[in-house]
């Protein structure tokens, strides 16, 4: 991400997304949920070195939002009246992230699994929660080293 970065600023205008079958290359998954999860945390660490303003206010945007979840579970035990801001807040996240996530399923030929998006929000939220604060804050290990 940091290289296309780079390269949109020298090249401004000349970057272009291809979306194409046969430009898709694959890469292993990471075999561990430890692994995975230590992936997420390396890439949240680079937040801060991207140079664009505008994507480091997206990502703010989208943090702050996964971050209110938590915020209205816990206000949630105190007055009811933020649980059902809590549903109407998922189910606006779904309904905003669903045509992306969906072209997506369908262009990868995995539209099966949609069936289970609204239900791993909660875990998709979770993760990106945990992964933005310990790329800031912590410790993550990749490829057999410690980082931090």
């Amino acid at each position: 991400m940091l290289l296309m970065h780079k390269l949109k600023k020298n090249y401004p205008g000349r970057i272009h997304y291809l979306k194409a079958k046969e430009a898709i290359v694959t890469s292993q998954p990471m075999k561990t949920w430890k692994e995975f999860f230590n992936q997420r945390i390396r890439w949240a660490s680079k937040t801060f070195y991207y140079k664009d303003r505008s994507l480091q206010g997206a990502l703010l945007l989208v943090y702050m939002y996964n971050l209110s979840f938590l915020a209205l579970i816990t206000a949630g035990f105190f007055n009811y009246w933020y649980w059902m801001v809590l549903a109407a807040t998922w189910i606006l996240k779904t309904i905003i992230e669903w045509p992306f996530v969906s072209s997506v399923a369908r262009f990868y030929e995995y539209t099966p699994l949609m069936k289970y998006f609204f239900f791993f929000q909660p875990l998709h939220i979770y993760y990106t929660i945990l992964a933005g604060c310990f790329g800031q804050l912590g410790k993550y290990e990749w490829k057999g080293r410690r980082v931090r």
